[in-house]
């Protein structure tokens, strides 16, 4: 796929340091691409630094929210940003290095093939490095957890790092989406999978984060916890 089709949405919480290195190595390996970063009001300098990045790279653009704050809610005001803008995909990742850029083409391959992308940390050719045992088996469990319940035909459910076909972002109602947090991950696959969207898993490795804030909370786990049930049952 062109990359002057494709955006890359990241959602950011005082990642002013990865993004610093982020931005300019996304633009100088992927020529043509747009990047979108929805910042949930950082304190750490981020906006006067995407001011700055923006005139060096106009094909940067950033929301810096107002809103509740969020890992779902910032990714909903980028899909809508997106869709108002003629991209044909959107590429989600994290700031923070533990999705890798380089990762972006293999994914984009399969559009406009498949729907759904997932950058998969479960299937032969991908991995995790950087996590300890118990983590591990942590990500395992929810991942078979989540696809027990929902019978989501996909091994790495909880995934945040996909590409998915602009196409298929409007055949769902956005607003409909209730889970915030990575929960949000999980309902956004469940909603496109209800629309008959076609999945694809592409291998990735998935490297601990650096830099930068953790969006992890207990508020976001117990959600995971239940948000499966109440999707299945209601």
């Amino acid at each position: 796929m062109d990359f002057s089709k494709i955006i890359v949405l990241i959602p950011t919480l005082n990642e002013a340091k990865n993004l610093s290195i982020l931005i300019p190595e996304l633009f100088r390996r992927l020529p043509g691409i747009s990047v979108l970063i929805v910042d949930d009001r950082s304190t750490d300098g981020t906006a006067p630094l995407l001011a700055e990045l923006q005139r060096t790279f106009p094909r940067l653009s950033y929301i810096i929210r107002q809103g509740e704050k969020g890992y779902g809610r910032a990714c909903l005001e980028g899909f809508r940003r997106s869709q108002a803008r003629p991209f044909e995909a959107i590429v989600t990742m994290d700031a923070d290095f533990s999705h890798d850029f380089n990762a972006i083409p293999g994914l984009a391959a399969h559009l406009p093939e498949y729907d759904v992308v997932i950058g998969s940390r479960y299937i032969p050719g991908g991995a995790i490095a950087n996590w300890h045992r118990h983590r591990r088996l942590l990500s395992r469990f929810a991942n078979w957890y989540v696809g027990f319940i929902l019978q989501i035909p996909t091994r790495d459910v909880t995934t945040g790092f996909n590409a998915y076909a602009a196409s298929a972002l409007r055949t769902i109602d956005l607003n409909g989406i209730a889970a915030d947090g990575y929960a949000f991950l999980v309902e956004l696959k469940y909603r496109l999978w209800q629309k008959r969207c076609r999945f694809v898993e592409h291998p990735i490795t998935f490297s601990e984060r650096r830099e930068g804030q953790s969006k992890m909370s207990s508020r976001v786990i117990w959600e995971s916890i239940w948000l499966p049930w109440r999707l299945r049952l209601y």
